[in-house]
Order: structure tokens, then C-alpha cells, then sequence
């Protein structure tokens, strides 16, 4: 080989490592020169691969391969479990020393636990969130549908689309809030209390993310007869029933006459009874007024993994009713509509 291919190949190697370099270096810069502070939550057992997805999911890194590969360099593997409070102007140097060095925020601050179960709503949520933290209610209420709020959460996180800022939705993250066990500061924002619960959301949307973007239903639809199926029906295959049933109607130009969708859209509590009134109110929830085709204009409550998993796997059956026992929890399906009135003699 003569010296000047030698040169060239020497060159070529030397240019290919200093643009990789190049590249580390970028990635290792702060992704914002905004001095927000972003709530971040190392769960004690979590992996080096799932801390770096979180923080990337947060906006907190340009790059989760890179920040793994300085993480193995610069020998910072020690993560800490705790709360943390990010900037986004901080470097990923900056912010994995912070996780290595365990500068959780605020260690004596109070921690309340929160559970919300499956099925309830966001206004349930927040009167949760008001009775157990600094947090005022009528406050909280109207934050949640401010649009500054909801665009850059849009931004944030795949799975919020601008579906949910319909106007003729009651609030616009019903639906999208997981439910589940939280601890949150008692001292708190509802940006820090929103992220987290998305967070978990987002964990959950995450498994069964090919799927959902596989599905001719857009996400926002998907919610929406999963929050349904929730209200519904309480095993997994009779809400895989519900479902069905919600499809068949809408192929068959038949509005879904669904009681639950009437108690959203009037805002009553299930145990109350619904009034002549209530059936026949014209809202972009009540699927049992007359005329009204299709899905209710979004969720009418926070599902369940199993109920979201239900509506991407409806049962393949010919129901067109159904009728759903609220004592019992037990549902009766059918196609013939004789049958469902006799369903609903026997068990209303």
C-alpha cells in the first residue's frame, strides 16, 4: 500500500472519530436553555435503561444511547432511587451526576399516597388530589383545561394528540390519566402531579404501542370505548363484548343508547337515576338521544390496561344488546331485541 492511500485511509478514520465525537459531545448538551423544572421520580429497582427512557420520555436528554454510553464511561452507574427536581438547561453530565449523587429534592418534604381507581373520573382525580395536598380544587379544575397547559403536554408525550382539544370536551385529559397507587409532595404543582400520573400512562400505552398505532380507531377513539367497556362491564372478555357491541351499532348506523354516556354527559354520579330530562339532554356525551351516531365526543372516565386491551381486541360475536345488572355486575348480551327487553324486565 503506498503512502497516499495510507494517508486517505488514516484521514477517513480520523474524520469518522471525530464526528462521532462530535455527536457524543452534542448529545451531551442540555436539551433547553429554559430553566423549567421538571419533577422526576427514580423508582427504587428500576434499570440503567429504563431511568435513561424515562428521562428521554421527559425531555430531559437529546439521546438515551448516548447517555447510556456516558453513563458506562464515566463510571456514574450508582443511580439513586428518589424525587428529583431537573432543569432542562442542565447537561446530561449535569443530570446523571445529580441521580449518582442522590440530590433528591427537598428530602423532609411530606409524601402523601393517592389511589385512583379504575373507571373514575378526572373530576374525581382532582377532589383526590385537593383533599390530600396544598392543592384547591376550584383551581385545579380550571387549570386543566388551560390550552398553554394541554399544547405543551401534547408536545411531551406521544400519545396526547390535539383530539383532546375539542372544545365540546368536558376536560380534555379524561381518559389519558392511569389509574393507579401515586405518591405525590403534599407540597405540590398540579405540572408535578399531571406528569407523574402521564408518566405512568405512558409506561402503560408503551406496551402496547404498536398496536394501538396499528388500529384503525385513533387513539383518542380507542379511550373512548375502553372508558365505555370500563363503566360497563367488569371482566375482561364482557368488556371485549361491550366493544363489539359499540362497533356493530356504528356499522349499523344504530346509536349506541348507552346509560353510561348519559350520566357523563349530565355530570351525575352513577347512583343517582337519570331523569326524562337526563336521557333526552343534547350533549356530546349522551349516545341515547335520538339522532346521535357514533362515539361520545371523548372518554367518560380514566380505563384500565385491560379494558384499553379489550377495545383493541373486541369479541367476535353478533350481539347488538346488551344489558348490564349493576347489582350483580353480570351483563346479558343478545341480538334479538325481544330478548334484551326481557333482560331488562328481569334484572332492571
Amino acid at each position: 500500500m503506498n503512502k497516499k492511500k495510507l494517508l486517505i485511509i488514516l484521514g477517513s478514520i480520523l474524520g469518522i472519530i471525530l464526528i462521532i465525537i462530535f455527536i457524543y459531545i452534542f448529545n451531551l448538551r442540555a436539551v433547553s436553555n429554559s430553566n423549567e423544572l421538571v419533577s422526576f421520580t427514580v423508582n427504587s429497582g428500576e434499570s440503567k435503561e429504563t431511568i435513561v427512557d424515562n428521562l428521554k420520555n421527559a425531555n430531559l436528554i437529546r439521546s438515551k444511547y448516548v447517555t447510556l454510553a456516558y453513563i458506562i464511561l464515566s463510571g456514574n452507574g450508582n443511580i439513586q432511587a428518589g424525587n428529583y427536581e431537573l432543569s432542562r438547561n442542565m447537561s446530561t453530565k449535569e443530570i446523571i451526576e445529580s441521580l449518582a449523587n442522590g440530590d433528591v429534592v427537598n428530602k423532609n418534604r411530606e409524601v402523601v399516597s393517592i389511589t385512583f381507581k379504575e373507571g373514575i373520573t378526572l373530576k374525581e382525580y382532582l377532589q383526590l388530589i385537593a383533599d390530600n395536598t396544598n392543592l384547591e380544587y376550584d383551581v385545579i379544575i380550571e387549570q386543566i383545561n388551560d390550552l398553554e397547559f394541554l399544547n405543551n403536554l401534547i408536545e411531551e408525550y406521544w400519545f396526547l394528540t390535539e383530539d383532546i382539544l375539542n372544545e365540546d370536551i368536558y376536560y380534555a385529559l379524561e381518559g389519558y390519566l392511569y389509574p393507579n397507587t401515586y405518591e405525590f409532595h403534599k407540597e405540590t404543582t398540579l405540572d408535578e402531579v399531571i406528569s407523574k400520573i402521564l408518566n405512568e400512562t405512558d409506561n402503560r400505552l408503551s406496551t402496547i404501542r404498536e398496536k394501538l398505532e396499528a388500529s384503525n380507531n385513533s387513539i383518542h377513539e380507542i379511550l373512548t370505548m375502553a372508558s365505555i367497556a370500563e363503566k360497563e362491564a367488569i371482566s375482561y372478555e364482557d368488556r371485549q363484548k361491550v366493544v363489539q357491541v359499540i362497533n356493530a351499532r356504528i356499522d349499523l348506523n344504530m346509536n349506541l343508547g348507552m346509560d353510561v354516556t348519559t350520566y357523563y354527559g349530565v355530570q351525575k354520579d352513577m347512583k343517582e337515576i337519570l331523569t326524562n330530562v337526563d336521557i333526552n339532554d343534547s350533549n356530546p356525551y349522551n349516545t341515547r338521544v335520538s339522532g346521535f351516531l357514533g362515539l361520545p365526543v371523548g372518554p367518560i372516565c380514566n380505563p384500565s390496561i385491560e379494558s384499553i386491551e379489550a377495545a383493541l381486541n373486541p369479541a367476535d360475536t353478533n350481539y347488538i344488546y346488551f344489558f348490564a345488572d349493576i347489582v350483580t355486575g353480570n351483563v346479558y348480551f343478545t341480538d334479538n331485541y325481544d330478548e334484551f327487553l326481557n333482560f331488562k324486565n328481569l334484572y332492571g
